[in-house]
């Protein structure tokens, strides 16, 4: 085989390899924005939003998060777990009626503990947590940043506690229920049901576990005395 031709070969399999590379580019611009829109649903919006509406920076660090957490696989729990967690958060909905602060910031270590025993990142890397269970979890999560923020209001430096009312307490309480909802649900993957559904309980040990999916409002009223 002669050197003209050899080199021929090698041009002609390097036009080859760049142009794939060129429609591989081309297709990940092409169904990148949708694929990050439906996989991130309201994250995605707020991240556009936080970015100015610069889509293109939002979508780099939706990937970035893809790219990091995007492998991670939960660890399931298994029945006693699973009740155990959903008596805690019963105990934290009944210690709100006499100390909303108290519990909201119970409500928030709470779901950083569950979080981290699934695998997720431990809370004491709250932003990183956050980040991995927005890429799982994403319909859900910006509620446990709200019930975080509010939890943590006053505690760096004694600012912001007085300007956070029962109301908002509550609604950040309900909005944080709906991930904890997620991450203790027997079912893997997104929530099977919208929060505050009430859910057909099963025999056995999952009859006491609903207990902490049905429709639930706190008020401040103490619960009428036996």
């Amino acid at each position: 085989m002669s050197t003209g031709l050899i080199i021929l070969l090698i041009v002609i399999a390097a036009v080859v390899v760049l142009g794939a590379a060129a429609l591989i580019v081309r297709g990940r611009g092409r169904s990148g924005g949708p694929g990050l829109k439906r996989r991130f649903g309201p994250e995605y919006e707020r991240t556009v939003a936080l970015h100015d509406g610069d889509t293109k920076a939002a979508e780099r660090e939706l990937a970035e998060r893809v790219e990091r957490h995007g492998d991670l696989r939960e660890r399931p729990l298994d029945g006693a777990e699973r009740q155990r967690y959903a008596d805690r958060w019963t105990a934290v909905q009944e210690h709100f009626v006499d100390s909303p602060r108290e519990a909201v910031a119970e409500a928030d270590a709470l779901i950083a503990e569950v979080a981290a025993i699934r695998g997720y990142p431990d809370g004491g890397r709250y932003e990183e947590q956050l980040a991995a269970l927005s890429v799982h979890h994403a319909e859900h999560v910006d509620g446990y940043r709200q019930v975080h923020r509010v939890a943590r209001a006053g505690t760096d430096g004694g600012t912001g506690t007085a300007g956070t009312g029962t109301e908002e307490l509550r609604a950040a309480l309900l909005g944080a229920r709906a991930l904890f909802d997620d991450l203790t649900s027997a079912e893997s993957g997104r929530h099977r049901a919208p929060a505050g559904t009430d859910r057909t309980p099963a025999t056995g040990g999952a009859h006491s576990h609903a207990r902490s999916h049905v429709p639930w409002a706190p008020h401040r009223s103490r619960p009428k005395e036996s």
